[in-house]
């Protein structure tokens, strides 16, 4: 209830803010469950990758120092958000989302990087991908890079890619997750062009 409720909040702002967004490529997304895969390049690009595939509801992961304030953790809880220890992730991180998605009613958003200010990839995706037998859809957000940008009217852009299916028989040792990396990689800077020829991201934090 609260999730379909600020989603409507979210989206309501949001054009009053920057305007309509730009959605490519949604005929790409599955009807069953699948995993949102992309760049991490905003703090609020985990919420515009969910409004551009609406209405599929979405699990998050969410740091787990943000659980220690108890009104923060209702919210988070009832936005289907759970918890991960990024410094020490231990096997929850793996086997939550996996429950999450084998129950089919929900879908997921990872960013393989781990945090917007490193591009570098990590397996973590594609293993849970693996496992719960879904989908990864390579994802990339183009537009402002923080809240006050917003009010720029700078245009929103996400992106959908084709989906990866990945073979049950892939071994998941680091050659086999480099590849699938490199993969990822090749898409997302596809999409990249696709959006715009021109782009080139820049972490506005180390400015």
């Amino acid at each position: 209830m609260l999730y379909s409720f600020l989603r409507i909040l979210i989206r309501i702002l949001l054009y009053i803010i920057n305007g309509r967004p730009r959605y490519l490529n949604r005929k790409n997304l599955p009807k069953g469950s699948y995993i949102l895969v992309g760049p991490h390049r905003t703090w609020f690009d985990p919420i515009l990758f969910a409004l551009a595939a609406s209405p599929k509801k979405f699990s998050f992961m969410a740091k787990e120092e943000l659980f220690k304030n108890p009104i923060i953790r209702w919210i988070l809880v009832k936005c289907y958000a759970f918890s991960v220890n990024r410094k020490n992730p231990g096997p929850s991180a793996i086997k939550t989302p996996v429950k999450i998605l084998r129950q089919g009613e929900l879908s997921t958003i990872i960013f393989p990087s781990g945090s917007r200010h490193s591009q570098h990839l990590k397996g973590g995706a594609v293993v849970i991908a693996k496992m719960a037998n879904v989908p990864l859809i390579p994802t990339v957000y183009q537009g402002p890079l923080s809240f006050k940008a917003l009010f720029s009217r700078k245009k929103i852009t996400v992106a959908f890619g084709e989906p990866i299916l990945i073979d049950r028989k892939q071994r998941m040792d680091d050659a086999g997750r480099d590849a699938l990396d490199q993969q990822l990689q090749s898409a997302f800077d596809h999409l990249d062009k696709e959006v715009d020829p021109n782009f080139h991201y820049i972490d506005i934090s180390k400015k």
